[in-house]
């Protein structure tokens, strides 16, 4: 019983630091967005390359942002599949003739030179790549019509190798995506946040990466990645090793969740936490810490319910409220009600403790497994 009561305190106290770290990411959120730099003074020429596979409930719609960008230069648009039949060409073509002015080519490439498929699809398409400023952007993304813009402003400065953003979760199909925006809302967004504040993370992300051609060839370019799982961070990581920034601008674009049902939804977040995992074991499982909810509620029932253990799950739980509503103001977006939030870092919670062990991911209806130095393998 004394070394439940010790487990239990333990549990509560961990909760209420949880509960400190959403007050902190609260805080830091809206210190994120007021440093929003303005847009650029120069544009240079940029190639947008969109890998794609499969049509996601709103790969039209997201795909349609890039096709009006307000930018002064000229702006080329990749789009690139593996099989010449996927459903995404046929989104792409109805998008070329309703913008008969755009750039924008379609890129078919059968090849797989590496087991990671969205690189080797990029190897593909870099081959018709005709600027020397090089924008990569998941096929679920949405932008603002100044984001070339403002990408190319944070670019600007000789010492930038790349600029990645933050991005911010919608629902696209209904409660199991509902679920996955409110991750990417309200754990992931202010895990970052308080990770670049207090110089923990160095992250990358493939819902954009901006990068100087002449700085992708010193790194080995796309083939470098052809095999690794987290290939965005990757890239990040070798940029610096080159010497250069990797800057992250104080904006947010749109990643579009699309699970179709929780069964989507678990094999998704899994294959996120598993790559998180392979980058920084260290740092995820420090990220427990983060859990507050979850914790706190495990505290209670392992201390017998005490007062001062249910007075921690009702701060977790309000701590938890404000940073939501801080995300959702500052932010512009709804990842999803306010009730729904303790049920999904419950969730949550559950998916992490799974991700601590295992190496299998599901990847474009793909099971891989994952190699200790972050290699996929078929």
């Amino acid at each position: 019983m004394h070394v439940l009561l010790i487990i239990g305190w333990f549990l509560t106290a961990l909760g209420l630091c949880g509960a400190a770290h959403s007050l902190l990411a609260a805080y830091l959120a809206g210190r994120f967005v007021r440093a929003a730099g303005t847009g650029a003074s120069s544009f240079p020429a940029a190639t947008v390359l969109k890998p794609l596979r499969g049509r996601d409930v709103s790969l039209e719609a997201d795909l349609e942002t890039f096709f009006v960008q307000s930018y002064g230069a000229p702006v080329q648009l990749v789009f690139g599949v593996h099989d010449k039949t996927d459903d995404a060409v046929f989104v792409v073509e109805r998008l070329r003739a309703r913008h008969p002015g755009a750039d924008a080519v379609l890129v078919s490439e059968g090849r797989r030179p590496g087991s990671n498929p969205k690189v080797c699809n990029l190897i593909g398409m870099s081959t018709v790549a005709k600027h020397d400023v090089l924008v990569l952007s998941d096929s679920d993304i949405a932008v603002t019509p100044d984001y070339l813009g403002r990408l190319a402003a944070a670019l600007a400065p000789p010492d930038v190798g790349a600029v990645t953003c933050v991005y911010t979760g919608w629902a696209a199909a209904g409660f199991a995506s509902q679920l996955s925006a409110m991750g990417v809302n309200y754990q992931f967004l202010p895990n970052v946040l308080t990770g670049l504040k207090l110089g923990l993370a160095r992250p990358c992300f493939g819902s954009t990466i901006a990068i100087k051609r002449r700085v992708l060839e010193e790194i080995g370019g796309f083939a470098a990645f052809a095999s690794v799982l987290a290939d965005d961070y990757e890239i990040g990581r070798a940029v610096r090793a080159k010497g250069y920034r990797v800057v992250i601008p104080g904006f947010a674009v749109r990643h579009a969740c699309g699970e179709a049902g929780l069964g989507a939804w678990f094999r998704h977040e899994l294959r996120w936490l598993r790559t998180i995992r392979t980058v920084d074991p260290t740092g995820h499982w420090g990220s427990i810490v983060t859990q507050a909810f979850p914790l706190a509620l495990l505290g209670a029932f392992v201390s017998g319910f005490s007062t001062f253990s249910l007075a921690a799950v009702v701060v977790s739980a309000v701590a938890r409220g404000v940073l939501k509503w801080q995300i959702d103001h500052q932010f512009g977006v709804a990842g999803g009600p306010h009730w729904l939030l303790p049920v999904r870092d419950v969730l949550s919670f559950g998916v992490f403790l799974m991700s601590l062990f295992g190496g299998a991911v599901v990847w474009q209806d793909e099971r891989l497994q994952v190699g200790g130095d972050g290699a996929l393998i078929r």
